[in-house]
């Protein structure tokens, strides 16, 4: 999943980026907040980790803007700014969550994980999809199970089959798919998406994923 981070410090940008790239998330950053706002009307961020003192526009306009707009991004506020008056207006602008520096960025990861799986409308951390639970996959863990049996999957497979588990009973295009697996400055091969779902389908069932002709991929939600 995309996240975006916007941050005007290089240094704690850079290390924030780091950070939740190891916790498996596709993160792309910018350091003011005019930036911000077009990265966000043109690219399908999954959250958005924001600082509030950002040079050309303020972080909270940037939330203001976005929650205007009728946005329903998960957005972190992660600033230095800890009055209770400060935590109150970032609330109150239409954050999801608010972390003071410093912080530890397992529990960044962590918090983002949760708001991402509240925004889904999920309550449980782990993916699980068909009959008797056969395929279960732990966001935090990174671990999939299929039939009992812990599956060996590279960062792009797993990412891949968590967007369509995330997305069960959906079809999602090749282009849909790409835009949240990759972040800026990722090499893509024209075929890469086909020869990613070859092979889950070759480590997990052939019949898990459905190619709708002309669309894109689907993993059948209930009753499908």
């Amino acid at each position: 999943m995309r996240v975006l981070i916007v941050e005007d410090d290089r240094l704690l940008g850079e290390g924030i980026q780091m950070g939740l790239r190891q916790a498996g998330w596709q993160a792309d950053r910018v350091s003011d907040g005019l930036a911000a706002r077009h990265a966000l009307a043109g690219e399908p961020f999954a959250a958005l980790v924001l600082d509030l003192g950002l040079p050309r526009l303020s972080g909270l306009e940037v939330l203001k803007g976005l929650r205007a707009g009728g946005s329903k991004l998960p957005v972190l506020i992660l600033t230095a700014r800890d009055t209770p008056e400060d935590v109150v207006a970032g609330l109150d602008a239409g954050a999801d969550d608010y972390v003071v520096k410093p912080f530890n960025l397992g529990e960044l990861a962590a918090r983002l994980r949760a708001l991402v799986r509240r925004a889904g409308g999920r309550a449980a951390s782990e993916l699980i999809h068909g009959e008797f639970q056969q395929l279960r996959l732990d966001p935090a863990s990174r671990r999939v199970v299929f039939r009992g049996t812990p599956v060996d999957l590279s960062a792009r497979e797993f990412d891949l089959l968590h967007e369509l588990l995330d997305n069960a009973g959906r079809v999602m295009t090749k282009a849909q798919l790409s835009e949240r697996l990759y972040a800026w400055g990722d090499e893509l091969e024209s075929n890469a998406i086909e020869v990613h779902i070859h092979h889950l389908r070759r480590k997990l069932a052939p019949e898990l994923i459905r190619t709708v002709r002309g669309v894109g991929y689907l993993i059948p939600g209930p009753g499908q």
